[in-house]
């Protein structure tokens, strides 16, 4: 595995992983009972993105690391997917 290919892995699995930490433990504006004019109800009062983006990266190195290992271990391969022999 290329560096661009283990960072490519690292910036998806960091993305899906905040794309689901995101909505989690939210209050919105409406929930909380004090809308500031100009904003939507469903806007968050307090979205705690700079906690919830540390929380993601160190679950990311978490998943990152071990996904690395076992594509560069060659313990499986292609071979062991091509049930066709396609390729």
């Amino acid at each position: 595995m290329a560096v661009t290919s283990a960072l490519v892995l690292l910036a998806v699995i960091w993305f899906m992983l905040l794309f689901i930490a995101l909505p989690l433990r939210q209050k919105s504006q409406t929930e909380d009972g004090h809308r500031v004019p100009g904003t939507p109800g469903s806007a968050p009062v307090n979205p705690m993105i700079g906690k919830k983006m540390l929380w993601v990266t160190i679950i990311s190195f978490i998943l990152w690391i071990p996904l690395v290992w076992f594509i560069n271990s060659g313990i499986w391969t292609i071979e062991n997917i091509d049930i066709w022999n396609k390729f």
